[in-house]
């Protein structure tokens, strides 16, 4: 009678009573069956069996001793399980003992009630750990909501974050001669060079997977500054004069300047841009000091701008623009290599080397078309000299 019968399944809590006497499990359900839905198991491998079936029981009464998997072999089984863990259990035993109650508790038991037993104590001890219960999956419930409303929120700031720079980016793109793609290219020779350097004694501690990916998404704004470049310098095709080169190094600046303008409004740093400050100034630099906008040299530029510095010179290189044919990827290779410990930082560009069919895959699969030259060469002609 007892096996698997279940009684009065209403939507009252459940409870399961595992215990191998058929006496103990007809007493038990007799007392519980008026208020609650009972579930009876007469072994502990049928008890384990009912608690993972619905209708889960909401509290678990459990003798401990059993053929088979006793009651302590049972709740060991139950709480080491995600779908039962939080089933509240409660011996109701012939052992007792304070060892033994000691031993239940030490094994998750939620209370322990000695037989014979008080069926005025037990309902009120049933009645405490179900209201306990239902505090506890209320708890649960709102840690699992606020978990999936701050992951939610999470990435909408970051769709938020991606948004604003390639807002920005892409303003920069309509008044120079690159098209989106070299945003896009040089997006990913960033990363796949800094991927490639993580584990350097030089770089490891810079380069942690959240920083490589806030610099995947600066580095279109590396060229943000040349909003604020004249047309007619800007837009030249050919050579620029020593006056104009002064005043197109300042696109750096500017650029610096745009960030930490926006930031002012905000009234605080913005984390996410703090990369974006440092690409924007310092990727024209260079490894002997030669560069600008300060001059400065070797570990004294920030490892983004270094690295942005080796994506900008292939890119600018080997691409197509609107008044030159790009270079041959192997020309660009070796343009880069006598760069070394000049132009470049010497260990970025070994790492260039050691990744440069990545880079040439990039620059395939994010390649300039016939299509992309013809619309920008349309647009510069409508902007015009200045």
């Amino acid at each position: 009678m007892f096996g698997s019968d279940v009684l009065d399944f209403t939507q009252k809590p459940t409870i399961l009573v595992v215990d191998d006497t058929p006496a103990n499990l007809a007493l038990m359900a007799s007392l519980l069956k008026g208020h609650y839905r009972v579930k009876v198991a007469n072994n502990g491998e049928k008890g384990l069996e009912f608690a993972r079936t619905a209708p889960v029981p909401d509290l678990i009464l459990l003798d401990i001793m059993m053929p088979g998997l006793s009651g302590y072999d049972v709740i060991k089984v139950l709480k080491s399980d995600g779908a039962t863990r939080h089933i509240p259990v409660v011996f109701l035993t012939a052992m007792g003992s304070a060892d033994d109650e000691t031993l239940g508790l030490e094994l998750g038991a939620a209370d322990y009630i000695t037989k014979p037993i008080n069926p005025a104590v037990v309902m009120a001890r049933v009645r405490t750990q179900l209201e306990n219960k239902a505090a506890a999956d209320f708890l649960r419930d709102q840690a699992s909501f606020l978990e999936t409303e701050v992951a939610g929120r999470t990435a909408e700031l970051g769709a938020l974050q991606d948004v604003t720079i390639l807002a920005m980016a892409s303003l920069a793109e309509t008044r120079d001669s690159d098209t989106g793609n070299h945003i896009r290219r040089t997006q990913h020779y960033v990363r796949v060079l800094a991927r490639q350097v993580q584990s350097h004694p030089r770089f490891g501690y810079f380069l942690d997977d959240t920083t490589i990916d806030l610099l995947f998404k600066s580095a279109p704004l590396h060229d943000i500054g040349k909003v604020g470049i004249p047309d007619r310098i800007l837009l030249k095709p050919g050579r620029f004069t020593p006056e104009e080169f002064e005043i197109m190094k300042t696109h750096t600046t500017l650029g610096r300047d745009a960030i930490v303008a926006a930031e002012r409004q905000l009234g605080k740093e913005v984390e996410f841009l703090r990369h974006a400050k440092d690409i924007a100034y310092y990727h024209q630099e260079k490894w002997d000091g030669s560069g600008y906008p300060e001059g400065l040299a070797g570990d004294a530029i920030p490892v983004s701008a270094r690295l942005m510095a080796v994506a900008d010179v292939y890119d600018a290189l080997i691409s197509r623009r609107v008044y030159k044919d790009g270079m041959p990827h192997e020309k660009a290779v070796a343009i880069i290599t006598e760069g070394r410990g000049t132009h470049f930082d010497p260990d970025l560009v070994d790492a260039f080397l050691a990744v440069q069919d990545e880079f040439r895959a990039i620059a395939a699969r994010y390649a300039d078309s016939d299509a992309d030259l013809q619309a920008k060469a349309a647009q510069l002609d409508r902007l015009g000299p200045q």
